[in-house]
């Protein structure tokens, strides 16, 4: 007999669970869920949040657990499990920005953003860590812990701790580098979610500070008037100043200006390049910040300043045997002007000179002072912003190229040379020691002639020896034979060779001794009476300085000169078998103006 079959209904397959939830030993939940390939690594991406223990913890795990599968689904959540760190680097590797811009970047990153969130996941970072990355910022700049007892120190270099050296204090970062550190993970964030590697950015939910409000400082017309007086003391730096005031131009569109951009003819400039840093020092040409040309007009004084540095310049090219290319730089201190002078130099040089005359200002402080200036002549908006480069204030017509030569933008040229203080007239350089001494050699001779008045040093007495004179002023010995020399200019002294200066009668010294004036033989020319005389030297590379010193010697003695030279280039350790990369600039002292340049052969 055989066994009865019972006909059975077919079982559909078990459906496979997404998804799992783990109970750990602490009691908390573990979900997990899977999520595609990871998009930086290429191994497998993993959802993974963990639920804390609690009595309704299995619950929420598995809502946890839905509420990641339908993010899967909508392809709403992370695509990767990469860190900030990771997303940075991706995001700094793709940006289009000026080097030192990129550097500067890179540097705020590594200080004050990568120690604190670098290592964590770019999708669970959220604002509050953000705020509190902002908050740190705030709290001090090189983010000490408490308790710690730091020392601000003058220098990073070794040194012996004085005075200066302090108890460290705590300084915030300023709100314009807290603005900088939100803009570039701002964009970081934008780039992560176009590449589906976050789902949202928190970035646009972090407190962002407040930039600071715009404060302009420019100088006053007095202020400004000082400056180029002081700054004329210096052909070629006073034409360099007054070309900044008179255009408002940027100070790398002046450092890389060329002499082909300038139309004597037509009175008009053209801004079209910016010399800039790579982030290593080395300077690049570049476009304008706003990647636009302009041209400006110029008024007749700054026309009369720009020939009389374009005859000073071909002058200076001429000495090292070549001619002024139309390449030329505009305001190099090269013999030939084919090298573009250091934009962080002239600023640096620049807040020295008014740091000597009491005021607190910057180059920058020029910009204001050209557009307010302009702004009170009564300039429209639209041309003051043409002149100065900027790209707000009607820029779609700024872009026009003829737009430039509009009779407003002639206005403006005009409007400037009414506001201009006088252009300071020449004088001498023994004339302006006389009435306002500066320099310590101007100093010393003051005192001097003070000492003689006041019957100290009487009449046909010898003045103390050189090295007396520099132990009582603390000053070099160059220094006092500097004072000399003015000394017998001004006709307070006789000088002979060899022996001290005589105290001369006071009628002898109502008319000063005229200094000569160049002939037609030019700088070259010895002026000063006798073969030696102490003499400034400035040594030079390829355009940049290696050497300044002061010395005896004789402009006319070649041999001389090259023993000054070689000695100059040996002390820099360099190589004396190549002086043709060498130039020498020679100066007279009192009247502050260059001689020659000596190159050897």
């Amino acid at each position: 007999m055989f066994p009865t079959v019972v006909p059975c209904r077919a079982q559909s397959p078990r459906k496979r669970s997404r998804g799992s939830v783990d109970l750990l030993p602490s009691g908390a939940y573990r979900v997990r869920v899977y999520a595609g390939v990871d998009a930086v690594s290429g191994g497998r991406n993993d959802l993974i949040e963990i639920v804390p223990p609690g009595p309704r913890a299995q619950k929420q795990a598995e809502e946890a657990r839905t509420r990641m599968l339908n993010e899967v689904d909508e392809r709403r959540n992370p695509r990767t499990a990469a860190t900030l760190d990771q997303l940075l680097d991706r995001y700094l590797m793709m940006i289009e920005v000026g080097a030192s811009t990129k550097v500067m970047y890179e540097r705020y990153l590594q200080k004050h953003v990568r120690p604190f969130l670098g290592r964590m996941k770019a999708g669970a970072i959220g604002p509050d860590e953000l705020d509190s990355l902002y908050g740190e910022m705030r709290r001090c700049r090189i983010h000490c812990k408490s308790g710690q007892k730091l020392v601000d120190h003058r220098t990073p270099r070794a040194h012996e701790c004085d005075g200066r050296c302090r108890p460290h204090v705590c300084r915030p970062l300023s709100n314009t580098t807290i603005l900088h550190v939100h803009h570039v993970l701002s964009g970081a964030y934008r780039k992560a979610v176009r590449w589906r590697w976050v789902s949202v950015s928190p970035v646009a939910q972090a407190d962002a500070p407040a930039p600071n409000p715009p404060d302009p400082q420019p100088p006053t017309p007095a202020e400004a008037a000082r400056l180029i007086e002081e700054a004329s003391h210096d052909p070629d730096w006073g034409a360099l100043v007054w070309f900044a005031i008179t255009t408002g131009a940027r100070r790398g569109e002046i450092c890389a200006l060329r002499w082909e951009r300038v139309d004597f003819d037509g009175r008009v400039v053209t801004i079209s390049r910016a010399i800039a840093t790579d982030g290593h020092r080395n300077l690049i040409e570049k476009s304008t910040k706003t990647h636009q040309q302009r041209r400006l007009a110029f008024d007749d004084e700054t026309l009369a300043v720009l020939i009389d540095h374009r005859a000073r310049a071909e002058e200076a090219a001429a000495q090292v045997g070549e001619e002024l290319s139309p390449r030329a730089f505009v305001f190099s201190q090269a013999p030939d002007s084919m090298q573009p002078p250091v934009p962080s130099s002239v600023g640096q040089r620049y807040t020295r000179m008014a740091k000597r005359l009491g005021l607190d200002t910057t180059l920058q402080g020029l910009r204001h002072y050209s557009a307010t200036e302009l702004i009170a002549a009564g300039m429209d908006i639209r041309t003051v912003a043409g002149r100065l480069g900027h790209s707000g204030g009607g820029i779609t017509t700024l872009r026009v190229y003829a737009a430039w030569l509009a009779e407003a933008d002639q206005r403006a040229a005009k409007g400037i040379e009414a506001r201009m203080p006088e252009r300071p007239r020449s004088e001498s350089a023994a004339e302006r020691a006389r009435r306002a001494p500066r320099l310590p050699s101007e100093r010393v001779a003051a005192g001097l002639v003070q000492r003689i008045e006041s019957g100290e040093f009487a009449v046909g007495e010898k003045l103390p020896s050189v090295n007396q004179l520099a132990a009582e002023y603390s000053v070099g010995i160059g220094t006092v034979y500097k004072a000399f020399e003015l000394l017998r200019i001004w006709g307070a002294v006789q000088t002979q060779a060899g022996n001290r200066p005589v105290v001369l009668a006071p009628e002898s010294r109502l008319e000063p001794e005229p200094v000569p004036e160049p002939t037609s033989a030019g700088p070259a020319e010895d002026v000063a009476g006798s073969p030696n005389r102490m003499l400034d030297f400035v040594v030079r590379r390829r355009g940049y300085v290696i050497a300044d010193f002061s010395a005896e010697a004789d402009t006319d003695d070649a041999a001389a000169l090259r023993e000054l030279l070689v000695g100059a280039v040996r002390r820099d350790g360099r190589d004396p078998s190549d002086l043709a990369d060498f130039t020498m600039e020679i100066a007279d002292p009192v009247r502050k103006e260059r001689i020659r340049t000596f190159v050897a052969v």
